[in-house]
């Protein structure tokens, strides 16, 4: 280190002075020295150090000027390629893909989606699992690719859309309470059948029902009673009316606790009488056409 070492100047008569003991010693020296050097040293390795896992830190996660990998920033969003694992909940705004490809959706288990309003609320839910898929909302839409409503459903109704609904199960469709509708039919050189197994079927028209068969028959059957009821007229247009196993009355006297008994006549425009019955018929007799 340095040292420094005063002299004293020449007085006046020439003679020098002699020079004082006195020697200061400036600097660092020993163990004080030794330790500075250490922690230099270790400052420069740690520095070498973060220098190396910066590098590898960046060549791993593949950031770029874009972004990270095969994530990609820009103006109005996020840009992502290729198959991404997500461990905790995604937020976002919207998700699509790219115009030539699908947005695909994985999971060992179930994927859902939770829509919440302004208050942190759930509103709704969307979760699909291995064996069903559960929908929770007040209003569900569907909606064809040029905006026609194909399905609406809230609490109250559901409402079908579409021109034609067509039901291919082999057991038909099982309705637990009334269906209004203005026509039902069948395929081509199909039958319809309208049963109810353990109840009563009952078919009701502000202005008439009307039951047609372009081939085949039309059949009513049923283990109790057949009941046609209107307020105006019963239309039978067929080129045969039949009316089988009709038992033949016979006259008798009318008395307490009896009455008399009836035979169902038909005109040739088809319109239905009755006449009071005998051995033979009587139709000809009481002709009400």
């Amino acid at each position: 280190m340095v040292r420094e070492q005063y002299i004293t100047t020449t007085q006046e008569d020439g003679v020098p002075k002699a020079a004082p003991d006195y020697i200061y010693m400036i600097g660092i020296y020993g163990w004080r020295k030794r330790c500075l050097y250490l922690f230099i040293l270790l400052l420069i390795v740690i520095l070498v150090v973060n220098f190396a896992l910066t590098i590898w830190i960046l060549r791993v996660m593949w950031f770029n000027s874009m972004g990270m990998g095969h994530l990609q920033v820009h103006a109005d969003g996020l840009r992502l390629e290729g198959e991404s694992e997500f461990l905790f909940p995604l937020y976002a705004q919207e998700i699509h893909s790219r115009e030539d490809s699908s947005l695909l959706m994985h999971s060992s288990e179930n994927v859902t989606i939770v829509p919440r309003n302004e208050n942190g609320q759930v509103t709704g839910s969307l979760s699909v699992g291995p064996g069903q898929v559960e929908s929770m909302s007040q209003y569900l839409n569907i909606t064809s690719n040029n905006d026609k409503m194909l399905f609406t459903a809230d609490q109250n109704k559901a409402v079908v859309g579409t021109d034609k609904l067509r039901i291919t199960g082999p057991e038909g469709a099982l309705f637990e309470h009334s269906v209004e509708t203005p026509l039902v039919k069948t395929d081509p050189l199909k039958n319809i059948l309208l049963e109810s197994p353990t109840r009563f079927l009952s078919m009701e028209a502000p202005k008439g029902v009307y039951i047609k068969a372009l081939a085949g028959n039309v059949e009513a059957v049923s283990n109790e009673n057949v009941l046609l009821q209107t307020d105006g007229m019963l239309l039978l247009y067929a080129e045969t009316v039949r009316m089988q196993s009709l038992l033949t009355g016979t006259a008798g006297v009318a008395g307490p606790g009896r009455q008399e008994q009836y035979e169902v006549c038909v005109c040739p425009s088809g319109k239905l009488y009755i006449s009071r019955a005998s051995m033979s018929s009587t139709c000809h007799r009481n002709q009400d056409c």
